[in-house]
């Protein structure tokens, strides 16, 4: 053998043993399964592309269905899994920032997510609940199918209904694994595009790894959905608002179990029109809740996408899947009280000085400037109803806003928007008509709101 032979030798060698030393870890395992994931919908893409797979279909007498690129993607991310999936909730539910095609595909990330085993949902529940598992008789069928869970109907021996929220298997290793793979992005992403750093990407991924984190316990979850039951009860105003009882003897860090709720969820426009119900007086009254929740309690749903909202058959209004949940100090919710009000009034130059209180402007900021210029970006959108916004058509000027005044909102206040988006997809879906700004019945509302919340928080700071 000659000496660049052994040269070569070497070089592979020390090569396979870096490999397989990455392939010992998960990230390293993530990493090739994402890079192989993406390449397998590419090889569909281009198979699709080149009539090959309908060519297949024909020769199998199968039926023939395209794959577009929202429905590649979708694809992928329900092979990525549960961090992907949650990527794709967001998508389905913000269709202000997302185009139609995107946003119809990624709705089966809402709770059409492919379903693991019967098999496999026993042995955890076995896991967790060990002897008391006896107690129940679990539906092999799914009621829901999400990102980090799955759903299952059960009955005690005396006929009561409840469900099982069931953690999918070795979910929390593949989850701590993607969120460092997204990190690593996230920063290069923010080294190479400086309008992608002002929306503060690596920031983002931080706070997804966290409340994914705190999404994996669902005894937290359980004492959530307890917090938000206590405030209706507390606020006294919102009888016919709740989210379901927790079972706590049969409720562990894997296995949440809890009433079984019967209804529909707020996006599902054929049961809506079918039903009784005034949608639009349903979805105010929703909101409200939500909303007095954040600013008198500090405590509000922080993922309220379509499959977390339902109209239940007994008149309720329903709050499901408390994984996510955000939390204000008092001078956060004094500032987010004051960022709504000054918003929904027009006050321009007051909520110029909101967001630098917040810390959501960057470096020397002309305080004039930054509230005229947000005048004319945002004034339109207090005149329109929910039906003529395109949020497509304001993006533009919304970014290039950001961009000239480096604005950056800190994260809580992100997971706020967030929720506002999920909320402005229902009311033009339910109440096209309505703008919540200069609604009579919602505006009064809110001002009373505000102004107790105002009050609340100035005695709790002093």
């Amino acid at each position: 053998m000659t000496t660049w032979q052994w040269v070569l030798l070497t070089i592979g060698g020390l090569f396979a043993l870096k490999v397989l030393a990455l392939l010992s870890f998960r990230t390293g395992r993530r990493l090739l399964a994402t890079w192989l994931i993406g390449f397998k919908y590419l090889f569909y893409g281009l198979a699709d592309l080149f009539q090959l797979r309908r060519l297949a279909a024909l020769l199998s007498g199968r039926q023939y269905q395209p794959l577009t690129r929202p429905r590649i993607l979708r694809l992928g991310f329900e092979d990525l899994g549960p961090s992907y999936i949650k990527l794709g909730q967001i998508i389905a539910s913000s269709p202000g920032l997302f185009t139609d095609p995107y946003v119809k595909e990624f709705r089966h990330c809402l709770d059409r997510v492919r379903a693991i085993t019967f098999e496999e949902c026993q042995t955890v529940v076995k896991e967790e609940l060990g002897e008391k598992i006896s107690l129940l008789k679990i539906d092999p069928k799914p009621l829901a199918s999400a990102s980090i869970a799955q759903v299952h109907a059960a009955t005690f021996s005396d006929g009561r209904e409840i469900v099982l929220k069931i953690q999918r298997p070795d979910i929390a290793e593949r989850v701590e694994a993607d969120v460092r793979i997204m990190r690593f992005w996230a920063k290069i992403a923010s080294r190479l595009n400086p309008t992608l750093r002002l929306a503060n990407p690596v920031g983002i991924v931080e706070d997804f790894g966290r409340t994914i984190k705190e999404e994996l316990d669902f005894s937290m979850e359980g004492k959530n959905l307890d917090d938000f039951n206590q405030i209706m009860v507390t606020l006294k105003h919102h009888p016919d608002v709740s989210a379901p009882v927790v079972n706590w003897e049969l409720t562990t860090p894997r296995v949440l179990t809890m009433e079984r709720f019967h209804g529909h969820t707020v996006d599902d426009t054929a049961a809506v029109k079918a039903s009784s119900v005034n949608p639009e007086e349903k979805l105010l009254l929703g909101m409200r809740a939500w909303f007095q929740c954040m600013m008198f309690h500090g405590f509000f749903h922080g993922d309220v996408h379509a499959g977390n909202l339902m109209w239940l058959n007994d008149g309720r209004i329903g709050f499901i899947d408390f994984g996510i949940v955000g939390r204000f100090s008092a001078i956060q919710r004094r500032l987010v009280t004051r960022y709504v009000m000054a918003f929904a009034t027009g006050q321009f130059r007051e909520l110029t000085d909101v967001l630098i209180e917040m810390g959501g402007v960057g470096g020397d900021v002309d305080g004039e400037a930054l509230a005229a210029d947000m005048k004319q970006v945002y004034s339109p959108l207090l005149s329109m109803n929910f039906g003529e916004m395109n949020y497509g058509d304001f993006l533009p000027q919304i970014l290039g806003m950001a961009r000239k005044h480096q604005l950056r909102l800190p994260n809580e206040f992100i997971l706020i928007i967030k929720q506002l988006l999920y909320f402005d997809r229902y009311a033009k879906l339910l109440a096209p008509t309505l703008n919540v700004f200069t609604d009579p019945r919602v505006f009064s509302a809110l001002a009373e709101d505000v102004q107790k919340s105002l009050a609340l928080t100035s005695e709790q700071a002093n």
